[in-house]
């Protein structure tokens, strides 16, 4: 009992990003039920849908049982995600074959999903569209690139994520589901699945999931100004802990930047919520140095611009954070003059 007490508390954290248009909503029950259900089979996916949106009133909380239950109970296979790119990347010259493979593929992961609760993203994304449909939500899956601090991308590579749109009260929404569940470690004995829910990327706000989810069809930006993918690929890293409190790196825009000894440089970023001024820092790391510095900070409503003059040359990783979460890197050559 204090386990599922825990884990109820955990998931009913402040609301991120768009769950602030459901501000009257409490997540408190459909969590319970998502909880609750834990370790139910897949073998009938309607049977699991009923369990757990039948309690629940509206089609958020509905939606929200179904992604707290798949991020909980499905683990992330990575040795499938690398066979599958190292496969689209075999093909990626041939868009008929691609098409056929992926159309045959697909079935295959599904059946491999219902049978391990095991799956790439595509997988997740699909499971997500599957159980939100025998709820009479309408929800797609979304396909194109994902960008993290290990991920090598160029505009010459191919799509390497799959995430969801789900449209509720008639307005369209965005959510990572493979993303929510988890990470994959590297070490000695190889990759493996760390189970660590994160309900950041549920109904995550637009212009933050831009910075690292880029649609192959831009409508699914659901932004009126969708970045190209140049700007998205040479934008600074941004980590998960940006979307707990919808915290967004609003410039620069390029990850890669040059400056000169002595002269200010800002970064800025803009909150949903305040942000105390002292809990902003930026970590300097030239090579094996690193150095904690708070910057200067100019507040005007929600964005906040940080000032900071680099007193030696170099090159530098500069990761900002705010209450001890990072939220971006940015890389920083500092010249003489």
């Amino acid at each position: 009992m204090k386990i599922t007490v825990l884990l109820v508390l955990l998931f009913s954290a402040a609301l991120n990003g768009q769950h602030s248009n459901f501000a009257q909503i409490n997540f408190k029950k459909a969590d319970s039920i998502a909880v609750y259900y834990k370790g139910a089979s897949l073998a009938n996916l309607p049977v699991l849908t009923h369990n757990l949106t039948r309690a629940l009133e509206t089609d958020v909380e509905k939606f929200r049982a179904i992604y707290t239950w798949v991020g909980t109970n499905i683990q992330n296979d990575y040795s499938s995600y690398t066979k599958t790119i190292k496969k689209r990347k075999k093909l990626a010259k041939d868009e008929d074959a691609l098409a056929k493979w992926n159309a045959e593929a697909t079935p295959k992961v599904f059946k491999n999903l219902l049978k391990y609760k095991k799956t790439a993203c595509t997988g997740y994304a699909y499971l997500i569209r599957e159980l939100a449909a025998l709820a009479d939500i309408n929800c797609n899956i979304i396909n194109g690139y994902g960008r993290t601090a290990n991920t090598t991308l160029s505009d010459k590579s191919i799509p390497n994520h799959s995430w969801n749109a789900v449209e509720l009260d008639g307005k369209w929404y965005l959510c990572d589901p493979t993303w929510s569940a988890g990470r994959i470690l590297l070490d000695d004995d190889g990759p493996r699945f760390e189970s660590d829910y994160f309900d950041g990327y549920f109904l995550a706000e637009p212009s933050l999931f831009i910075k690292n989810h880029f649609p192959l069809d831009t409508k699914w930006s659901l932004m009126s100004d969708t970045p190209n993918f140049q700007t998205f690929l040479d934008g600074p890293v941004v980590y998960k802990e940006a979307f707990k409190s919808t915290i967004i790196p609003t410039a620069p825009l390029e990850m890669h930047l040059e400056t000169i000894k002595n002269k200010p440089f800002s970064f800025t970023i803009s909150s949903v919520n305040a942000i105390e001024n002292e809990s902003i820092v930026l970590v300097l790391k030239n090579g094996n140095s690193s150095e904690s510095v708070r910057p200067l900070v100019e507040q005007n409503k929600n964005s906040y611009e940080l000032q900071h003059s680099f007193e030696k040359s170099g090159s530098y990783d500069v990761h900002v954070k705010v209450n001890d979460n990072l939220i971006a890197t940015y890389v920083i050559r500092v010249k003489r003059k």
